[in-house]
């Protein structure tokens, strides 16, 4: 039985909100935090995926925190970006480290197990924050997104020195908002979004975050075969493994024919492209960073 609560923090002068999701109260548990896309909420988000994230609470394993960004926005690192987070200048990892922070003291959750999990904008968070904050986080998560340009990147100056974290990349081949293959964003995404700028491609992001993580030794890449088929499913998924021994491994799911959504039981408009449903990001997201939560498909 899970229950969900509404909480907000003063970041900066601003009243920042999110909603936690938690199961039975156990000691140490793991910290989730949702990062939505763009023009959604924390709960748009959840209803979007179909709540399958609720399912890493479940258990008692883990809180799961959904964060609502700025007028639907979250100030990442692309630097062209011009949409309102950006040009109010919100200080969204100061949020970050609020929430964190907050759920430490008051929900039993061990500060060495916080995961951030990540769609579109919100992935873009993610890679500000393995960039800015990396000591913070024990695994990440990144969907639909993919790393800026060295000549896109509002790098932060002087950088961190890089700390290894285990992550996972997921991107549709179809992706009509983020391409898979990277580049400059199309019309549609400079427009509606306004972002702008280059971007590397998947696969070219999930070895730069290899890279980081001292991983040189080549992907292993593998076709997964579903548990059960289904018919209305035109997706299949590739797993390319970035992995070495003594370092967090990296690991991207490509999928093929998939658009700009989150694999899982949630329903996303067409327009976006197509949901695969023979994986789940949360079981990935489960298995890969250790949670060890193994939530329904």
């Amino acid at each position: 039985m899970i229950s969900s609560t509404r909480h907000s923090i003063d970041v900066d002068g601003r009243r920042r909100t999110f909603d936690v999701v938690e199961g039975p109260q156990s000691p140490g548990r793991a910290l989730v935090l949702v990062f939505h896309g763009s023009r959604q909420s924390g709960a748009v988000h959840r209803r979007f995926t179909g709540h399958m994230y609720d399912s890493l609470a479940e258990s008692g394993g883990a809180v799961v925190a959904y964060l609502d960004g700025y007028r639907g926005n979250w100030n990442d690192a692309r630097l062209e970006s011009v949409f309102p987070a950006r040009m109010a200048n919100v200080d969204d990892v100061a949020f970050a480290r609020g929430v964190v922070a907050g759920l430490v003291a008051s929900h039993d959750v061990d500060a060495g197990r916080v995961h951030v999990v990540r769609y579109s904008n919100g992935g873009q968070m993610v890679l500000r924050l393995l960039h800015e904050t990396p000591s913070m986080l024990a695994g990440a998560a990144i969907v639909a997104a993919t790393m800026p340009a060295p000549e896109s990147f509002l790098a932060l100056t002087p950088a961190p020195a890089p700390v290894p974290v285990p992550t996972l990349v997921v991107h549709g081949t179809h992706d009509p908002i983020v391409p898979y293959h990277g580049g400059r964003f199309p019309m549609l995404t400079r427009r509606v979004f306004r972002v702008d700028g280059l971007a590397l491609s998947a696969f070219e992001t999930a070895r730069y975050l290899a890279l980081r993580n001292g991983i040189t030794a080549k992907p292993v890449v593998t076709r997964l075969e579903p548990a059960q088929r289904r018919t209305h499913d035109r997706t299949w998924i590739e797993q390319s493994d970035f992995r070495q021994d003594g370092r967090p491994p990296v690991r991207l799911l490509t999928v093929h024919g998939g658009g700009h959504t989150v694999p899982g039981p949630g329903r996303a408009p067409f327009f976006i492209g197509r949901t695969a449903r023979s994986v789940s990001v949360a079981s990935a997201v489960a298995e890969h960073l250790g949670i060890g939560v193994a939530p329904r498909p």
